[in-house]
């Protein structure tokens, strides 16, 4: 699946993409079935809430999971992404980032290169987060806000927090925030399950607890072009992947049916 001219132009102004119906329900229902097993593991991998102890993240799902394993090389996600990046990339991470009902934290306004470098070396901004949401993403229960094209303004001020919630992040200031919104926009990243979402490394977004009785479950895969690869492995393998074997696709009925790798 490839983008057209206007969805590589609005990607260009925006800095992330929706793509609705890219994954059918039954194919959700079958990655969401996997899940449950998934969380109740008691591994590092898995982050849990600070308050009420349910899994914030599970993290590195495609070495614990063979169905996460054929969606990281899903071609519905692949090929927009080799259609943005270029040259080869590798799967720099691999979660599910969950909001359960009523429970679901805050993630704070951040970028992910800020992290990407702060803690893992990487050279420049060019990894892709690729999305795929698991339940109805709405107004309700904590959807990822983007401030509209603050990628433009590239890397900007953001220090470590290891205090606000479970998993350390590397957060933007709310002057620059607020500096952010005064020249672009806020917008909310909503759709029905199996929509996609795809932006960049320096997009400015968070989201706010779910307080609604509906989870919000979204997959995650951060592509990472091989030549921009981390250059300090100081955060565990499961945060930052240390294989570096370019991604390729499965068929595209990989998930119904599976291919051989």
């Amino acid at each position: 699946m490839l983008l057209d001219d206007a969805q590589l132009q609005r990607f260009d102004e925006d800095g992330f993409l929706v793509l609705p119906a890219l994954f059918s329900q039954a194919e959700v229902e079958l990655l969401l079935a996997e899940l449950p097993a998934l969380f109740a593991e008691r591994c590092a991998a898995n982050f849990r809430e600070k308050r009420s102890g349910v899994v914030r993240t599970a993290m590195g799902l495609h070495r614990r999971n063979a169905l996460f394993a054929r969606l990281v090389r899903h071609p519905r996600l692949l090929e927009p992404a080799e259609q943005l990046l270029g040259e080869p990339f590798y799967a720099q991470q691999v979660k599910v980032n969950a909001k359960e009902a009523f429970s679901g934290e805050v993630w704070q306004w951040h970028y992910d290169f800020a992290t990407h470098h702060g803690e893992d070396g990487v050279p420049a901004p060019r990894a892709l987060n690729l999305h795929v949401f698991l339940d109805e993403v709405n107004e309700f229960n904590g959807p990822l806000v983007f401030i509209r094209g603050s990628h433009r303004h590239g890397p900007v001020a953001a220090h470590p927090d290891t205090r606000t919630t479970s998993y350390p992040l590397w957060t933007v200031p709310d002057e620059t925030v607020t500096r952010l919104v005064e020249a672009g926009a806020l917008v909310a990243a909503k759709g029905p399950p199996g929509t996609a979402l795809i932006f960049g490394d320096c997009l400015v977004h968070g989201s706010a607890q779910n307080l609604s009785p509906w989870p919000r479950r979204i997959f995650s895969l951060i592509a990472n072009p091989v030549s921009n690869a981390l250059t300090r492995e100081q955060r565990p393998e499961h945060q930052h992947h240390r294989d570096l074997t370019p991604l390729t696709p499965l068929s595209d009925d990989c998930l119904t049916r599976p291919a051989v790798p």
